[in-house]
């Protein structure tokens, strides 16, 4: 199982709040599994510039 990398409360809380629906506990790994490609690629993003610290410019919402 992967590290969770989301904070579970906060993403219930928002899909609640926006929804009224409940969150499966199974969305966690997959939200985890999510954010853990997106940082690769905004590490690889970074190497390309010849950078040692990720920016926010190095994540692209598709």
């Amino acid at each position: 199982m992967p590290e969770n990398l989301v904070v579970a409360s906060k993403i219930k809380k928002t899909i609640k709040d926006k929804s009224g629906f409940n969150t499966s506990s199974s969305v966690f790994d997959r939200l985890s599994e999510i954010v853990e490609k997106e940082c690769n690629k905004a590490i690889e993003n970074a190497k390309r510039e010849n950078r040692k610290t990720v920016m926010d410019r190095d994540f692209h919402l598709n």
